[in-house]
């Protein structure tokens, strides 16, 4: 496994272009759902974490929240920072180690923004600093796939094209993560990256959770807030509060 993968992938054009497809108006269907169960109070101030170019935390600041956007890649970034106005910002950093005390009364980690790291401490780190980031009481959303359902289906070949590219997508199951090996030509070079998700399941994450002093409130299976289903579900969804 290559170690930081991330980095190079998320901040390359290709990856913007693969996953175009992700569009506002999803993200803003999600996160009514979200919010409307919530029930923040007006102007909460809440951290998008790993927020890519935005489209999520833009939604969120139109609900009437304060929102900060933050992303490992320069370059999501600079797309996101196209939206900032006040109560809107968005800033690079490493998820591991976020600079804020006590600052928020949410923080979001969506679409899968989660498992990327070979060592199981990093992961504990990350769920450790999002507490430090939160205020007494405050909430936790993470989105993540549901791994007992995407095994069944794996491995999985196929080809997508995007503009005048195509790229070869596939998906299996190395040492304990999803692997995607992406390749694909293009104007005479050829290019193929990686993506590794952690097969971390409902039990997995109340391990996570527990170490940082998080109690999970709720678990869903779909952007819809349906109950989470293991054999059916596309999605895990948590919201766990921080107990102190």
């Amino acid at each position: 496994m290559q170690q930081n993968w991330f980095k190079s992938w998320f901040d390359s054009p290709y990856y913007h272009l693969l996953y175009n497809h992700r569009n506002y108006f999803e993200a803003e269907q999600f996160i009514n759902n979200l919010f409307g169960h919530l029930h923040l109070k007006d102007h909460s101030k809440v951290l998008d974490l790993a927020c890519g170019r935005g489209r999520h935390a833009l939604q969120i600041h139109n609900l009437g929240n304060d929102v900060v956007g933050l992303d490992l890649s320069p370059q999501s970034i600079e797309a996101a920072n196209l939206h900032a106005e006040p109560g809107l910002t968005f800033q690079t950093g490493d998820m591991r180690n976020l600079p804020f005390v006590s600052e928020f009364d949410a923080v979001v980690n969506l679409f899968t923004s989660f498992g990327y790291f070979q060592q199981e401490g990093d992961n504990v780190k990350v769920i450790e600093s999002i507490a430090g980031a939160l205020k007494k009481d405050g909430l936790l959303i993470l989105d993540y796939l549901n791994v007992k359902k995407v095994e069944k289906h794996l491995p999985l070949s196929n080809t997508i094209t995007r503009e005048d590219i195509e790229f070869s997508v596939h998906k299996g199951v190395e040492n304990g993560f999803i692997v995607k090996t992406i390749k694909f030509e293009d104007q005479g070079d050829n290019f193929e990256f990686k993506e590794h998700v952690k097969l971390l399941d409902w039990a997995d994450f109340e391990v996570l959770f527990k170490k940082a002093g998080f109690q999970i409130q709720s678990v869903f299976g779909d952007y819809d807030l349906q109950p989470f289903d293991e054999t059916n579900s596309d999605r895990l969804i948590f919201i766990a509060q921080k107990n102190s």
